[in-house]
C-alpha cells in the first residue's frame, strides 16, 4: 500500500531470530529445538530465522549445522517463513551451506561478512559478490557493524542489487534507526519488494512506517505473542493498541541490560516460561546467575508474562 506523498509501506512482520538448543553436555538437542519453534509457531511469529547470532552460528559444529537445518525444514517449512544463517568465515564454506540449505527447502539464507578485520568497502562488495553469485536461492544480507567492525552500506547494497537478483533483503542491527532509514530511501525507489528488517525489536513500528518489513529481534523467542500482537495492530493501524505494545517492548528491552552477552540470558527467561529446553550455551558462554534469574523474573512480572500451559 502507498499513502499519498508517502512511501510504500509494507505488511508489519517479525521474525525470530531463534535460540539453539543444546543438552546439559553441550551436544545439540534436535527435540528441544523442536519445541521451541513450536513455541514461536504457536506464537504467531512470520518466520523463524534458525542459526543467526543469537543462534550461535559461529561456535557450532558443521555437522551439527546440516542436523539442524535438517530438522528445522522437516518441523517448520510449510508453517511459516524459514530462513538459514549460512555465515562461514570461508566464502566456499558459506556457498556450500547455503546451497544445503536452500536444497533442502530453507525460504532463504542470511550472510553476515567475514569477522575479525576489517574490510575496505571493495573488499565487503568483492566478498559479497563472490558468493551470492554462487547461491542458487534467495540471501539476506546481515549488517552488524558492532560485531564485525564494517558497515554494508546502502551504496554497497545498492551495487550489489544491481548485479545479483537473489539478493532479496537485509538485516539491520544496529542501535541507530537513522541508518537504516537511509537504507530504505536509498534502495526503495528502484527496488520496491527489497526487504529490510531491523535488527532490535524496539524499532518495529518505526520500521514499517519508513517503508521497511518489520524486525529480526531477539525479544520474540521467549515472548512471541506479544511480538505478532504487536505486528497485528500496525497491519491494522490500530495505532493506540501500537502505542500500548511500544510501551511493553520498551519496557522488554530491559532484558538485554541484564547479562552480556544475551544469548544465556534469554535461555532462561524461555525456560521460566515453561518451554521443555536446557539454557546451556556454547563455550564459552555461563549459564544465567541466580541474581541474573531474579531479574529476570521480576522484568518478566512486569510484562504480565505468565508461563505456558504444556
Amino acid at each position: 500500500m502507498r499513502d499519498k506523498g508517502g512511501p510504500t509501506l509494507h505488511k508489519a512482520q517479525i521474525i525470530t531470530p531463534v535460540i539453539t538448543v543444546f543438552d546439559s553436555q553441550g551436544n545439540l538437542d534436535i527435540q528441544g529445538n523442536i519445541n521451541v519453534y513450536q513455541f514461536l509457531i504457536e506464537g504467531g511469529v512470520d518466520g523463524i530465522l534458525i542459526m543467526g547470532s543469537t543462534g550461535e552460528f559461529f561456535s557450532m559444529h558443521d555437522s551439527d549445522k546440516c542436523h539442524l537445518i535438517d530438522a528445522a525444514v522437516s518441523f517448520v517449512k510449510g508453517r511459516t517463513r524459514l530462513l538459514i544463517g549460512t555465515s562461514c568465515m570461508r566464502a566456499d564454506d558459506t556457498i556450500s551451506l547455503s546451497n544445503y540449505a536452500l536444497d533442502k527447502g530453507a525460504d532463504g539464507v542470511v550472510i553476515i561478512g567475514p569477522y575479525y578485520f576489517a574490510l575496505t568497502k571493495e573488499s565487503i562488495e568483492s566478498y559479497y559478490d563472490n558468493v551470492v553469485g554462487k547461491i542458487h536461492g534467495p540471501v539476506f544480507l546481515y549488517n552488524f557493524p558492532e560485531r564485525n567492525g564494517y558497515d554494508l552500506s546502502p551504496d554497497i547494497v545498492l551495487n550489489l542489487l544491481k548485479k545479483h537478483k537473489n539478493i532479496i533483503g537485509y538485516k539491520d542491527t544496529v542501535t541507530e534507526m537513522g541508518h537504516t532509514r537511509s537504507l530504505i530511501q536509498a534502495v526503495k525507489s528502484d527496488y520496491p519488494n527489497f526487504e529490510v528488517y531491523s535488527g532490535f525489536d524496539e524499532f518495529l513500528a518505526h520500521n514499517v512506517m519508513s517503508g521497511g518489513c518489520g524486525s529480526i529481534g531477539g525479544l520474540s523467542n521467549f515472548m512471541p505473542e506479544v511480538l505478532s500482537g504487536y505486528v497485528k495492530a500496525i497491519n491494522e493501524k490500530n495505532f493506540e493498541l501500537v502505542a500500548s505494545y511500544q510501551e511493553k517492548i520498551d519496557k522488554a528491552m530491559e532484558l538485554y541490560s541484564i547479562g552480556t552477552p544475551f544469548i544465556p540470558i534469554v535461555k532462561r527467561a524461555m525456560v521460566l516460561r515453561g518451554i521443555k529446553i536446557s539454557d546451556i550455551s556454547t563455550v564459552p558462554f555461563l549459564q544465567a546467575t541466580k541474581t541474573q534469574e531474579e531479574k529476570i523474573i521480576k522484568l518478566m512480572k512486569s510484562l504480565d508474562l505468565e508461563p505456558i500451559k504444556n
